[in-house]
């Protein structure tokens, strides 16, 4: 294998506080009660207008497109402010560029949260490629978005691995033919992964 395909939320950064304040002074604008951290991180994965959604179906309030706009509005100006790389997460990183690997980010998030993210904790460099949940028509866990990546990167699915810590990484992965390591640090559910790492420490010994 020569490509490492990494999820961003859960995987490569703990953007669960972050996510946790923005939703929270959402709520707190349209009158809503807030939520508790675990909360929040169980409803991350499926990007933003889903966390959206989520978060007012909880409330049993009505959704509209305008909270979803008012949320990233909040959340771009704020993603770095408590949000961290997961421990470990660097060292890896670096791991795979000496040995050769492409690095690719293959996330949910809005490509432009996404961007605002990766350039305020200047992680940006560290990959040749970044897709984000709106880059093509499709989004985890459908494969077609994970099949763009192999795709943009003129890799194929027999080298390449995707990392991610929820079940639309998974069964993406799944779906187009690419093997899975399971982000047991992360906020969501491994099964049916290929392999698991406990922490970000683990992935160049797994795979290289």
């Amino acid at each position: 294998m020569t490509l490492a395909i990494f999820d961003l939320d859960g995987t490569l950064v703990d953007s669960a506080p972050d996510l946790h304040a923005s939703l929270n002074r959402l709520m707190a604008r349209h009158k809503l009660a807030s939520f508790a951290l675990p909360e929040v991180a169980a409803m991350i994965g499926d990007g933003a207008r889903a966390l959206v959604q989520k978060a007012f179906a909880a409330r049993s309030a009505a959704f509209t497109d305008e909270a979803v706009a008012e949320f990233l509005v909040d959340y771009e100006a704020n993603a770095a402010v408590l949000t961290r790389p997961y421990p470990g997460i660097v060292t890896a990183l670096k791991s795979f560029g000496a040995a050769g690997w492409q690095r690719a980010i293959c996330t949910n998030k809005p490509i432009a949260a996404t961007w605002a993210l990766l350039n305020a904790l200047q992680l940006g460099g560290y990959f040749e490629l970044v897709m984000g949940g709106d880059s093509l028509p499709v989004r985890k866990p459908d494969p077609g978005h994970v099949l763009g990546v192999l795709a943009e990167l003129g890799a194929r699915a027999d080298e390449a691995v995707m990392i991610g810590d929820h079940q639309n990484d998974i069964l993406a992965a799944a779906g187009a033919g690419v093997r899975s390591v399971f982000a047991a640090w992360g906020y969501g559910d491994g099964t049916g992964a290929d392999l698991s790492a406990a922490s970000p420490a683990e992935l160049p010994g797994l795979l290289l």
